[in-house]
């Protein structure tokens, strides 16, 4: 059987993190969203992939080729304009034998998921009971039938969520070939779907217990915070004395960390980092390849981007930090509101008491910079020397 990734989309609401890399390869656990996929459907027992690329392909196919690394085959289909989930899954018509599995290439489900929906016979859609239904797909059950979806409506009758993991005959392909453009000029997977609900045999749902949906820049937090959850310790670098590694740390090889970093996990260094001396770096916390960490740095529950430098006397908590930043000496991310209420970013409700700020590539900050919490900053902005920066501030930008 067949799994075909669905990687082609930007990812709009996850900018400026986006803004020059396809959603499916932001980090979290300093692995591609997509990566995390990959090895849960080989873990189930799938071998065959095809990756349906468009936005930054080149990056998608440099990264992963054709699938050697994870002892699996990875073919590739090209989805050039963005029209819709159902043109993407078209393009694979002549391509997959029988029944094959449809991801997002944005969520990670468990490998126990994948397996047990795989040997399904019918069209089937997993599902997930959610808390909050704000921006998701909402299905409504009866029996062991899909019986209507409700594409993110305000209130919907159902706390029951689409998946984004399906397992399709080949009369998906029927279906969407009868499937007219909507009214913003995409062809729906959900009109498609309505069509199989209306068959005899109808859709079927499988719920599922785990799952990472991934729609807004704070949302790779928690996804972090859990793929990091199951980090098994490893030292591949450089220790010095009067280090304290405490709880699961993976440190890359080529890293050195200096004297007196206090280093508590579960945190994962990439290779070729310099940390410390004198750090404090706190559970929950990715480190990409290439990066400084330096003396009097704390940081916590936050992503670092490959390349980034946090080098004096900086503290960044709840934070996504883009690649090839420079914190000048003494720059200060808050993290929590006076009032303790919940953060918004960009007029969203993050739903997060704690949020530092989603700061996107190259940004570069003066000395004794400040920057509020909920702030989201664009690629190449410099903030200068005791600038505060706050809201949502485009690329390009210069605060002083």
């Amino acid at each position: 059987m067949k799994a075909v990734i669905l990687a082609a989309g930007e990812g709009n609401r996850m900018r400026p993190l986006t803004s020059h890399r396809p959603k499916v390869m932001l980090p979290i656990a300093n692995k591609p969203i997509v990566e995390h996929l990959l090895v849960e459907a080989g873990e189930a027992g799938i071998r065959e992939f095809v990756f349906i690329v468009g936005y930054g392909d080149a990056q998608v196919r440099s990264y992963f080729g054709e699938g050697e690394k994870w002892g699996v085959s990875i073919a590739y289909a090209e989805q050039r304009k963005q029209l819709g989930t159902a043109d993407a899954i078209r393009m694979v018509a002549g391509v997959v034998d029988g029944n094959f599995l449809v991801i997002n290439g944005d969520v990670v489900v468990s490998r126990k998921d994948i397996k047990r929906l795989a040997k399904s016979g019918h069209n089937t859609m997993s599902v997930i009971q959610v808390k909050d239904p704000r921006g998701l797909g909402m299905v409504e059950l009866a029996e062991d039938r899909v019986i209507n979806i409700y594409e993110k409506t305000e209130k919907p009758p159902t706390l029951m969520a689409n998946a984004g993991l399906y397992l399709f005959t080949p009369q998906i392909f029927d279906a969407i070939a009868r499937t007219e453009k909507s009214p913003r000029g995409e062809y729906e997977i959900t009109d498609s779907l309505q069509m199989l609900m209306d068959t005899a045999d109808g859709l079927h749902y499988q719920e599922i217990k785990s799952w990472l949906d991934l729609s807004y820049p704070w949302d790779l937090l928690r996804a972090n915070e859990s793929m990091l959850a199951g980090l098994v310790a490893e030292n591949l670098g450089e220790v010095e004395a009067n280090v304290v590694l405490k709880g699961n740390v993976v440190i890359g090889k080529g890293t050195a960390v200096r004297s007196g970093a206090y280093i508590v996990g579960p945190v994962i260094i990439g290779e070729d980092c310099e940390v410390g001396p004198n750090c404090y770096i706190r559970p929950s916390t990715a480190i990409g390849d290439g990066c400084h960490i330096g003396a009097a740095v704390e940081i916590k529950n936050s992503i670092i981007m490959r390349g980034t430098r946090v080098p004096h006397h900086n503290y960044v908590g709840d934070s996504v930090i883009g690649e090839e930043c420079n914190l000048g000496a003494g720059t200060k991310i808050a993290n929590l509101r006076l009032d303790k209420k919940n953060i918004f970013a960009g007029g969203i409700d993050t739903g997060r008491r704690k949020l530092g700020a989603i700061i996107g590539d190259r940004v570069e900050t003066g000395i004794n910079a400040s920057i509020n919490v909920g702030a989201i900053i664009g690629n190449n902005t410099f903030i200068g020397p005791g600038a505060v920066a706050s809201g949502v501030i485009l690329p390009d930008s210069k605060i002083f």
